[in-house]
């Protein structure tokens, strides 16, 4: 019987800013593509799931933290946290140690916030995905990779901070690392580049 996966991330945030929602939408797509679920847990009982990701057969909100679904005896050690400070990369035998694998909320912030400190003080197993950062969706998506696809981190197709042209004389560079598709283009969520250009004159961080 195959194994069922499970990416989660905690969200940490009282709203859901455009940038994350499509974020979350193309995490649970591709999810549900991969028979798995995608959870946001920690969510507050004020905060209300986009109508477009609540139709996704894949996900899942969560009122309850991680700690409380996965306590200490009961599923803990098979959880896995994607943590820029552990010790050890994700490596495709992973796939026998992990069920769950955890993500610390926003990642994709510039320069980046330890937002997954918390988690790491809960006491979850942590792995790398490697030293430079990746959006949100990136993230799951190369866990997934490494984890259902058995890609090693070094063997996966990476573009860092490709440049996002819209004329020819408006670009703007982004500062995250993508996986490129077959083209050699950065994968992002569908609608995410409209989005971009749209709000080019903001900061990335206004998008979240």
């Amino acid at each position: 019987m195959p194994i069922h996966h499970t990416y989660i991330v905690e969200h940490l945030d009282p709203e859901l800013g455009p940038w994350s929602e499509l974020e979350y939408i193309a995490i649970a797509r591709e999810s549900g593509e991969a028979k798995a679920t995608f959870v946001l847990s920690s969510l507050p009982d004020a905060f209300k799931v986009p109508e477009k990701l609540a139709q996704e057969p894949a996900f899942k909100a969560e009122r309850r933290g991680v700690e409380e679904m996965y306590p200490e005896g009961n599923g803990k050690e098979r959880v896995c946290l994607l943590d820029p400070a552990a010790d050890k990369d994700l490596n495709p035998d992973d796939k026998g140690e992990f069920d769950v694998f955890l993500f610390g909320g926003i990642l994709g912030d510039d320069p980046p916030r330890d937002r997954t400190s918390e988690l790491r003080k809960k006491g979850f197993t942590g792995r790398r995905l490697g030293p430079v950062q990746m959006t949100t969706d990136t993230a799951v998506r190369v866990t997934r990779m490494v984890i259902e696809e058995q890609y090693t981190l070094g063997n996966i197709p990476y573009t860092d901070h490709p440049d996002l042209k819209f004329s020819e004389h408006e670009s703007t560079q982004m500062p995250f690392r993508y996986v490129k598709d077959k083209d050699g283009k950065p994968i992002m969520p569908e609608g995410m580049v409209d989005l971009i250009k749209k709000d080019a004159d903001k900061s990335i961080d206004d998008l979240f």
